[in-house]
C-alpha cells in the first residue's frame, strides 16, 4: 500500500535534522525542467510562475542558487506548508520514518515522486504550471505514466491524499491491477458537506502520521482515524472514495 501526497509552495533548506539517504529517482528528467527554468528571462519565468513579484524574485534567487546534488534536504522535511506542519516528521518514532520511506511519495512537478528521505533543493514549479517554451505543454504530458508506473511498481493500491492537481498524474493510469482510494475530508458549511483546503491540509497531515505511528498496512484501518473529530462514513463511501466528516470547531484549535 503507498500513500500520496502533495509538495507544498513553502520549502525551507536544512541540512541537520534528518541526512538523506536517497536521491530521487528521476533526477534526469528533473535536469531538463532545471534547464529549461534557467534557460527563461525574467518575464518568461513571470508568465510560467503567475505569482507576485516577491515570490518571483525569491523563486529566481532559489534558480540561481540551484545546486540537484549537493547540500540537499530530505524532501518531508524541506517541504513546511500545512500539511507538513501537522503531518510533524520531524516527531516520528524510527519505525515510523521507516514507514513513511517505504510507502509515502511526494508527487512533485519538478522531481515526479519523492521518497520522504530523497535529498532535494527548494524549487517553484506546480503540476498545473502552463509550460510555455517547453518541448511539452504541460507537465502531466511530460511526466506521462512513469511517476504511476513507479508507484504501482510493487503495489497495487494507492491511498489518495494529495489535491487533484497532484493525482491526476495517477488517475489516468488506474485499472484492475491498479486501485486507488481517495481521502475526502468534509466540514458541514451553509447547510452542505464541503472540503474546506486548509483544513482538509491539516487532516491529511494527521493521517499520514496516523498511518506511520500505527504501521497501517491495510485500508480498512484507516476508518478508525479520528482526528479533529472526523468519523468515517461509511454510507456515503465506496470502495474508491472515503468521506470523513466533522463538526469540530477549527477557530478554536
Amino acid at each position: 500500500m503507498k500513500i500520496i501526497i502533495a509538495p507544498a509552495k513553502k520549502m525551507e533548506r536544512d541540512l541537520d535534522s534528518f541526512p538523506i539517504q536517497t536521491m530521487p529517482q528521476f533526477l534526469d528528467k528533473t535536469e531538463v525542467l532545471a534547464e529549461f527554468l534557467k534557460s527563461r528571462n525574467d518575464a518568461q519565468l513571470k508568465e510560467l510562475w503567475q505569482a507576485s513579484d516577491r515570490v518571483i524574485q525569491s523563486s529566481k534567487k532559489q534558480l540561481e542558487e540551484m545546486d540537484l546534488t549537493h547540500r540537499l534536504t530530505p524532501a518531508i522535511i524541506a517541504f513546511s506548508g500545512i500539511q507538513y506542519q501537522y503531518m510533524a516528521p520531524d516527531l516520528f518514532t524510527q519505525p515510523a520514518l521507516n514507514y513513511i520511506q517505504k510507502n509515502l511519495r511526494i508527487i512533485s512537478g519538478f522531481y515526479g515522486s519523492l521518497r520522504p528521505f530523497d535529498g532535494v533543493c527548494p524549487y517553484r514549479l506546480e503540476m498545473k504550471t502552463q509550460m510555455v517554451g517547453f518541448k511539452d505543454y504541460s507537465l502531466y504530458n511530460f511526466w506521462n505514466s512513469k511517476i504511476a508506473d513507479e508507484i504501482f511498481r510493487d503495489d497495487d493500491l494507492v491511498i489518495n491524499l494529495a489535491s487533484k492537481e497532484y493525482s491526476r498524474v495517477i488517475t489516468p493510469y488506474l485499472s484492475e491491477n491498479r486501485r486507488m482510494i481517495t481521502i475526502d475530508f468534509q466540514e458541514e458549511k451553509n447547510g452542505k458537506w464541503r472540503t474546506i483546503a486548509t483544513h482538509a491540509k491539516m487532516a491529511r497531515g494527521e493521517m499520514v502520521r496516523f498511518l506511520a505511528e500505527n504501521q497501517i498496512k491495510t485500508p480498512a484501518r484507516l476508518q478508525e482515524f479520528h482526528d479533529f473529530d472526523f468519523k468515517f462514513i461509511p454510507e456515503e463511501s465506496n470502495e474508491n472514495n472515503y468521506i470523513f466528516r466533522t463538526n469540530f470547531d477549527f477557530k478554536r484549535r
